[in-house]
């Protein structure tokens, strides 16, 4: 098979032809790891002044393909750029993450402002055609989105948790108001990610971090139906372009994405059984994934083991792009990396 284009690998993949090698890009693959990223951070004064600087976003975007030559670059900025474009108050602290001010009650979710999402969040679209214009036609872009329910945890809780029990119990005890929310939340990532296709993007994901959080009954209300929603919303305006879909830790309700066209890759995380998938799954719908961030933490003989058993799994398949289960963790080596990267690249698969 003749060698092909990075762009040409990752689209070939979700659509489920076969290619010369399983393409990879990583979740956070720019960030905090590189040095290179260090340094841009440093000339900036805060997380979202980089997350809105057209120029330095793209840079950051194209540090990890510069460096490890990966199939597809994923635009750097946030998922909070939402909530922070409709009017929440957002900082990142160090050591702790991303704080809000928390959602209370019905008045601190009217006086949300979703109306302006497209103009606010203009940077970000400037960003993704400046990185095209970088990168060329050889290399996918990929555009992201949180799920409805992974941002309003974070609205609600006002930052991460550990038991989210502000969500989980305005879920219980108040769901036509958390419904109001998701309305708002469903017609505006919709719009950000269409946005996103419009400014150059390749494909989008839309991560659902929280997912695992929700019990079985509340998934389909809160996750499933929500991006399902947005899903469909993005392929009556653009039927071709590829959707990812990352319910991290959904366990067997990955399952409940099945079947439904608007869905084109399912994103599975580092506990989903590599067999378990292979059998359900990959009949159905691309599979994303899904090395554990620690093995590419630790590096060495763990981590080319690990990457031989995924690669054992679903490497012969069409239809297979390597990633992570989650993200890079921030103290990786990017040595490591790179050696993931020569495993991938080396992989004597049927499709040589």
């Amino acid at each position: 098979m003749d060698r092909l284009s990075s762009r040409t690998r990752f689209l070939n993949s979700i659509r489920r032809i076969r290619v010369d090698r399983p393409p990879i890009w990583l979740m956070r693959q720019a960030g905090r790891y590189l040095p290179e990223y260090r340094k841009i951070r440093t000339e900036v004064r805060g997380f979202l002044d980089l997350c809105y600087n057209p120029d330095l976003a793209s840079e950051v975007t194209i540090q990890p393909i510069r460096r490890f030559q990966l199939d597809a670059a994923i635009i750097f900025s946030d998922i909070l750029v939402i909530p922070h474009a409709a009017g929440s108050k957002l900082v990142f602290k160090e050591k702790e993450g991303p704080k809000l001010t928390p959602l209370k009650n019905k008045d601190d979710i009217s006086a949300l402002n979703f109306k302006e999402i497209t103009e606010r969040l203009t940077p970000v679209y400037k960003a993704i055609k400046i990185t095209r214009q970088r990168l060329g036609e050889g290399t996918a872009i990929i555009g992201f989105s949180g799920a409805p329910w992974t941002l309003a945890t974070y609205m609600v809780e006002g930052g991460t948790s550990r038991e989210f029990l502000q969500i989980r119990r305005l879920a219980s005890e108040n769901p036509d108001l958390l419904q109001d929310l998701f309305k708002s939340l469903e017609s505006s990532i919709a719009t950000h990610l269409i946005n996103q296709i419009e400014a150059g993007a390749d494909a989008v994901q839309i991560f659902d971090s929280w997912a695992g959080i929700l019990n079985t009954p509340d998934f389909e209300c809160w996750c499933l139906d929500p991006i399902i929603r947005i899903c469909e919303r993005i392929k009556n305006i653009y039927p071709q372009t590829p959707i990812i879909v990352f319910p991290r830790l959904a366990g067997i309700r990955y399952l409940d994405f099945l079947g439904n066209p608007a869905v084109n890759v399912i994103s599975i995380d580092q506990t989903v059984p590599l067999n378990w998938a292979r059998k359900y799954l990959f009949p159905s719908l691309a599979i994303q994934g899904n090395l554990d961030p620690m093995s590419l933490l630790v590096g060495g003989e763990r981590l080319k083991s690990d990457v031989h058993k995924i690669l054992e799994a679903f490497g012969d398949q069409p239809g297979f792009i390597f990633n992570l289960g989650h993200g890079v963790i921030k103290n990786t080596n990017p040595e490591n990396v790179e050696a993931l990267c020569e495993v991938i690249r080396s992989w004597p698969g049927d499709s040589r």
